[in-house]
């Protein structure tokens, strides 16, 4: 039986979500980014985008983010994070899962409440062309390719992505 806890994030999570968006960036994205991307400044800059986003204040409810963590023994394993959009779709702007444990289950039962968040309104996300594993994941779980563009990443790096939509 899987003992991964699903709950809402917090700031005390910043850290914890940091090193693992980092190590599942390094993991996912070699070959794909190129590595200075992924370099050594990587952590820290994920450690004080993780501090703000999850400190600051964004005013209403509405338009506040929501950290989705899996939690296995105490130990963050995943997270997803929400973003409300101007145009009223919910943008899903990471969903990621310690390397070594992905293909167990713990990415499908993020997004399951990722999407009873979002139940009546439109979650859609980008997914970097090279990532054929994600690109493979979300259209096993039901997103629908809706769009082709570029994605930016650190050190002004452009890459190839699509955005998948899921309906309510």
């Amino acid at each position: 039986m899987d003992q991964t806890l699903i709950r809402p994030g917090t700031p005390a999570d910043a850290h914890a979500v940091a090193a693992l968006h980092s190590a599942s960036w390094r993991t996912a994205y070699a070959g794909i980014v190129p590595a200075e991307a992924l370099g050594d400044g990587l952590a820290e800059e994920r450690r004080e985008i993780w501090d703000l986003r999850l400190t600051a204040d964004y005013g209403s409810p509405a338009d506040t983010p929501h950290l989705l963590v899996a939690e296995r023994g105490g130990e963050v394993v995943g997270f997803a994070y929400l973003v409300p959009q101007p145009d009223g779709r919910v943008l899903l702007d990471n969903l990621h899962v310690r390397p070594g444990l992905t293909g167990g289950g713990i990415g499908a039962r993020l997004l399951d409440a990722c999407r009873a968040h979002c139940r009546d309104v439109p979650l859609y996300l980008e997914v970097l062309r090279g990532n054929t594993r994600a690109v493979a994941f979300y259209e096993r779980e039901g997103a629908t390719r809706t769009d082709t563009r570029t994605g930016w990443f650190p050190g002004g790096h452009r890459l190839p992505e699509y955005e998948y939509t899921f309906q309510p």
